[in-house]
Parts: C-alpha cells; sequence; structure tokens
C-alpha cells in the first residue's frame, strides 16, 4: 500500500543516532519507512476487524449476558480502530513533513525534537520540552473548568 517513493536505500542494521547530522537523508528514509510500515500495519489489522465484524453474529446472541458482552466487545473494538484512524491520519501528516523537509521540528519551536524521542513516537511534533510546557497548559486548563 506504500506509495512513497525511497530515495535512499538504508541498511537493515541502521539505527538514527544524535551524533549524526539531524535529519540527513538516511534518518528521513529511516523514519518515512517506520511510519509506512506502521501504517501498513494499522491498515491491515483495521480491515481484518472490519470483516470480522461485517461476518460476524455475535451481537445476535439470544442469552442477553452474552449479547451485553458482545457488544461490549465490539464498542471497544470499534473505539480502538478509531484511535488507529487517528493514528494513521497523524502518521500520514508525519510523512508530508518529512516530503516538505520539516520532519523532526518542533512545531512549537522549530528546535529538533530529538532522535531518542522520534524513535519512540515518530508522529511527535513537539520536542519533550514544549509537549511537557503544552500538557500543563492543559492540565491547568481542565482544573480551572471543574
Amino acid at each position: 500500500m506504500s506509495t512513497e517513493a525511497s530515495k535512499t536505500i538504508l541498511s537493515p542494521d541502521y539505527t538514527p543516532s544524535s551524533k549524526e547530522e539531524f535529519m540527513n537523508p538516511v534518518m528521513e528514509e529511516y523514519f518515512r519507512d517506520k511510519l509506512i510500515k506502521w501504517r501498513d500495519d494499522l491498515l491491515s489489522v483495521s480491515s481484518d476487524t472490519i470483516e470480522n465484524t461485517l461476518q460476524g453474529d455475535n451481537l445476535q446472541q439470544p442469552d442477553i449476558a452474552d449479547r451485553a458482552s458482545a457488544e461490549t466487545d465490539h464498542a471497544l473494538e470499534l473505539r480502538t480502530r478509531d484511535r488507529e484512524r487517528k493514528l494513521i491520519s497523524k502518521i500520514n501528516e508525519a510523512l508530508t513533513k518529512i516530503a516538505d523537509g520539516n520532519y523532526g521540528y518542533c512545531d512549537e519551536t522549530g528546535e529538533p525534537i530529538g532522535v531518542a524521542r522520534l524513535d519512540a513516537r515518530p508522529v511527535a511534533t513537539y520536542s519533550l520540552e514544549a509537549q511537557e510546557r503544552h500538557e500543563r497548559k492543559e492540565k491547568t486548563k481542565r482544573d480551572a473548568r471543574e
């Protein structure tokens, strides 16, 4: 399903390092490849869920407790797929940023996000410090509303 063209060939054992130039072509390709594989995995699981949901008749259980359990499982599965749909959108945004040459830089400060953070969370849009500020600000807003 990946339509993005690879420009740089990656060594299978390549791991980005903070010691190399930030977002050099090899590092960009590493994250592009990682994001595409993640998206493809999510889409594959999503397709399986859709097929199972359409084929399954678990919601037609005669026993009310079994039906309630099946409905709960179904609702949980749909919520999980919705979160994955949102994640796929973030992955697509990250791939666009790679294509534009903006990937890996904080949306707030413009500073590099950091290799370790991106490797752990390739869709990160804030540096660790900016993310912490953002979360404190959101918590303050929530606390003010309560």
